[in-house]
Formats: C-alpha cells, sequence, structure tokens
C-alpha cells in the first residue's frame, strides 16, 4: 500500500504544483504569458552570463584528465590508500568530482562497467559521488550569474566539505562493506 501511495505521489507532483501555480496566478491576475516570456529572457542572460566561467571549467577539466595526471597520483599515493583500504580506482571521483558532477559520473560509470556493480571500488565511488558537492560548477554558475567575482572563503569551505565529504565516504563504505 505505502508503494503504490508513493507511485502515485510521484507521477501526480509536477503536475499538482504546475496547476497550483497556474492557478495562483490566475487568481492573483498575473500575467501569465508576460510572467513566463520575462523569465525566460532572464535567464537567457544568465546563460549567456556563465558561458565563460563554463567553458574554462570545462578546458581544465579536459586538460586535466588528458595530462594523465590523475593516473600519475593514483601511482604515487598508492601505497597510502591501500593502507586505508581504498582502491586507486576511486581516485578520479576524488579529484574530477569538485569540477565536475558530469565528469564524475562518466568516471563513476567506467569504474562500475569495469569492476562490475558488487565491487568496493564501486560502492565507494557511488558513496563518494553522492557525499560531495561540484563546488567549482557552483561557485562559476552562481556566483557568475549574479555578478560575484571575489570568492573570499566559499572556496574555501567548499573544498573543505568535499573533503569531508569524501571521508565520510570512506567511513562509511569501510564500516558497511
Amino acid at each position: 500500500m505505502l508503494q503504490y501511495i508513493m507511485n502515485l505521489i510521484s507521477i501526480w507532483a509536477l503536475p499538482a504544483i504546475l496547476i497550483l501555480i497556474l492557478t495562483l496566478g490566475l487568481v492573483k491576475k498575473v500575467p501569465l504569458y508576460e510572467a513566463f516570456t520575462d523569465g525566460a529572457k532572464d535567464g537567457f542572460k544568465v546563460a549567456v552570463n556563465i558561458i565563460p566561467y563554463l567553458v574554462a571549467i570545462i578546458v581544465a577539466i579536459s586538460m586535466f584528465r588528458a595530462s594523465g595526471i590523475i593516473e600519475y597520483i593514483g601511482t604515487y599515493l598508492s601505497p597510502i590508500l591501500n593502507h586505508f583500504n581504498i582502491p586507486t580506482d576511486t581516485i578520479p571521483i576524488m579529484i574530477v568530482r569538485s569540477l565536475s558532477g558530469s565528469a564524475a559520473l562518466g568516471i563513476f560509470s567506467d569504474i562500475a562497467h569495469n569492476l562490475g556493480p558488487e565491487s568496493y571500488a564501486t560502492k565507494l565511488s557511488a558513496i563518494m559521488v553522492g557525499s560531495s558537492e561540484t563546488t567549482f560548477y557552483v561557485l562559476a554558475v552562481y556566483f557568475g550569474s549574479v555578478g560575484i567575482s571575489k570568492l573570499r572563503y566559499a572556496l574555501i569551505v567548499g573544498l573543505l566539505a568535499d573533503i569531508i565529504g569524501i571521508v565520510a565516504a570512506i567511513a562509511v563504505c569501510s564500516c558497511f562493506f
């Protein structure tokens, strides 16, 4: 019964929200079409403003992966990682997750495909992807969209949160698997 209710909620949640917004707009006599097109114009302006930041992130990720630095770091850190039962296959996730969610998902997909869904590295990678944020993407898109150029402590706190997420993922995975 609970499964049926959850399925019903998931099917009708988005249509209900849309109907609610349209109904409230009509009740308050908001010009819905004009409000929608104004929002679309603003969204397009934001998208144009953040293009340089997104290009910078894409170039940085491409250079990072093509240079072989990730493999070098894995080779260099493997004795330390093996001591803590951390597979070297998860190093790319640790590095790339702060830069790009889609790149991290691509790396995770490669790990899961190559090692199988039941491997420790796949499980650890899945937990890492779910327990960290794309810090540089968030800073580029959100800060860039409102014109903030001085990141101050946001970068430090974001990277610290990513490190804590990775450490927590390692701890959780070692406890449960």
